[in-house]
């Protein structure tokens, strides 16, 4: 069995329409409309220690409510969930020793206690030994960086200081597990880098299991190793970014900068060679798009043909192209 595991995944919701005015909300109290929305929908998904999975969809695809699911916070109302041989749900009190959790939008630390003394809090809730507490916050401080801010109060840190230090609270009692719902949202560059170089480091040195959720496709490409696509409530694709790629079939496309004046007639010589588009960029610069599983070698062969060539780039389809053609086709 995989340390963590689904099988079926189900959630539902009802949801009560409200009318207008004081009518309405009697009405509502006493009856009404009532429409069940599914939002999982029999999710098989395997997690192996030390792994780092993308969890990705459009907005309402179910991602953070399979996040809540795993965390114990959402009881599923079909199919089974086992983390470390553990029901989230029911053995809540044992489940959250094993995980770590982030929300991006949201903060567990206390709002009005300084950053030292909210970890000191969760330290003490966690029973972690004081020796193992300060070692591993140590620790996280040379990872992290949260060393300068830990004598603040957790409302005047900026949106950076805050997440790393959630971040750190979330793996203070060293949990083998940690599930992360658009943690690099709002941060900046530099801390994004930060984040995603930590959350690498976590998963190749300590062997923690990392499930991440993120609009933003950098975290992804950066941290995971695997990608699982939802939609609709359903796996749609689960494997790697390469495979994902191989799966959508979009062409690449060959960058070509002549150094020189490119004549239309250097361009219909091109096209005519090469089964894909040309499309002229500039007076001196045109791109050649190649067809799903076309090779680029007679692009560059009929290119190089036509004279001499300043540079030349093969460029991959983006990782955002890739996802946005999965859902429309998913549609």
């Amino acid at each position: 069995m995989a340390f963590l595991e689904a099988r079926g995944l189900q959630r539902t919701f009802v949801l009560r329409p409200r009318r207008r005015g004081v009518l309405g909300a009697v009405r509502d109290l006493f009856g009404g409309e009532r429409t069940v929305v599914r939002a999982l929908d029999g999710v098989d998904l395997e997690v192996e220690p030390g792994q780092t999975v993308g969890l990705l969809g459009p907005n309402g695809a179910g991602k953070s409510t399979t996040v809540k699911c795993l965390a114990g916070i959402l009881e599923p109302t079909g199919g089974t969930v086992r983390v470390a041989g553990r029901d989230p749900f029911r053995e809540r009190q044992a489940h959250v020793r094993e995980i770590g959790v982030l929300f991006g939008q949201r903060t567990q630390l206390w709002w009005d206690l300084a950053v030292q003394e909210a970890f000191d809090l969760l330290l003490a809730v966690y029973g972690v030994p004081e020796a193992a507490g300060r070692e591993r916050l140590a620790r996280l401080d040379a990872l992290l960086g949260i060393g300068a801010f830990m004598r603040v109060p957790v409302r005047e840190l900026s949106l950076g200081q805050r997440v790393r230090c959630d971040l750190a609270a979330a793996l203070l009692h060293g949990p083998r597990l940690l599930l992360l719902d658009e943690p690099t949202i709002g941060l900046d560059v530099t801390t994004r880098l930060r984040v995603r170089a930590f959350l690498r480091d976590l998963a190749a040195r300590e062997g923690v299991a990392v499930l991440l959720t993120s609009h933003d496709l950098a975290d992804v490409e950066q941290v995971c190793e695997r990608v699982v696509v939802i939609d609709h409530g359903k796996v749609a694709f689960d494997g790697d970014l390469s495979a994902m790629r191989a799966r959508v079939g979009l062409g690449r496309v060959v960058l070509v900068e002549a150094g020189r004046p490119v004549a239309d007639a250097d361009l219909a010589v091109v096209g005519a060679a090469v089964p894909g588009r040309v499309v002229r960029r500039s007076e001196t610069a045109f791109a050649v798009h190649l067809g799903a599983g076309e090779g680029a070698g007679a692009a560059v062969a009929a290119v190089v043909s036509r004279g001499p060539v300043a540079d030349l780039h093969v460029q991959e389809p983006s990782t955002e192209e890739v996802v946005a053609a999965l859902w429309e086709r998913g549609r």
